[in-house]
């Protein structure tokens, strides 16, 4: 039996060292900015990224990870001696799933040794779903059974955050249903979620510090009852506040794996900056 190889997309942002522990191939997003186009975690980070946010004149947009970059990252691996499975962004958020399955198809051999997953989510969300599978992988696991992993955690992933202002995600045409707060949402803070693959209004509160507070009532009611919790903090340039929120949620869940995280510079042009939030894996 073949080992595995997960590959997934730079939106998932999983920490380097646990990339480098399971050997995950990261394929970038691409971000545009002016004439100059950078491969999202490569050419830019997210310092970089936030810096130059604050003063920019000309708001950076995005597009999928490239077709060759996913063709390349699946050839390579086969040619290694790997079976593959990819675990990619939710198709209703990008291309990104048609660039991974365009590119099976241009392999020349092989393409019957490669799976593609929709995580159906983002970040740390679909993070927490990439480990699982890589974590299978690394014990021996095949690539039916990595596959049926990735699928099965699915329904015990989840993420839940709050932007500062809907006006990035309306800009980027990504806000799905929470396109309703816009117009009524001046002085609330949306607590929103990824819900079918699309991102989507949970509640709406009066401030800030109020939104937190309920964010972190959502994440235990949600994972309350379910053993094996995995959390991770996500954030836009905002990360004193994400790990104090990160503190919290520990203490509330009793998570087995607490993970600090940010997210890229491609979600962060679309959630903009200040936005802060929690992921979780929960019951598997």
């Amino acid at each position: 039996m073949k080992k595995v190889a997960i590959v997934t997309d730079s939106t998932s942002y999983i920490p380097k060292e646990l990339l480098g522990q399971y050997a995950i191939t990261v394929v970038p997003q691409v971000l545009i900015w002016g004439e100059q186009t950078y491969e999202d975690g490569i050419d830019i980070q997210p310092d970089e990224f936030y810096q130059r946010l604050a003063t920019a004149k000309t708001m950076p947009t995005t597009s999928q990870a490239s077709v060759p970059n996913m063709h390349k990252a699946f050839n390579d691996l086969l040619e290694q001696g790997y079976d593959v499975l990819g675990i990619f962004l939710s198709g209703k958020l990008s291309g990104t799933m048609q660039s991974a399955i365009q590119g099976r198809e241009l392999l020349e051999k092989g393409r019957e040794h490669v799976e593609i997953v929709d995580s159906q989510t983002t970040a740390m969300s679909m993070g927490f779903q990439v480990l699982a599978a890589a974590r299978a992988a690394s014990q021996g696991a095949s690539i039916v059974e990595c596959k049926a992993l990735a699928e099965q955690s699915r329904s015990h992933t989840g993420i839940y955050f709050v932007v500062d202002t809907l006006e990035f995600l309306h800009r980027g045409g990504r806000i799905g249903g929470a396109q309703r707060l816009l117009g009524t949402a001046l002085n609330l803070k949306p607590i929103l979620t990824v819900a079918d693959g699309k991102v989507e209004s949970a509640e709406r509160v009066r401030t800030k510090a109020k939104a937190i507070e309920r964010l972190l009532e959502i994440i235990e009611e949600q994972t309350a009852g379910k053993g094996s919790v995995r959390i991770a903090s996500l954030h836009a340039n905002a990360e004193a506040e994400a790990r104090e929120i990160l503190k919290k949620a520990e203490q509330r869940t009793g998570a087995v794996e607490i993970i600090a995280s940010t997210v890229s510079p491609v979600i962060g042009t679309h959630i903009g900056p200040g936005t802060v939030g929690i992921a979780y894996m929960a019951g598997m």
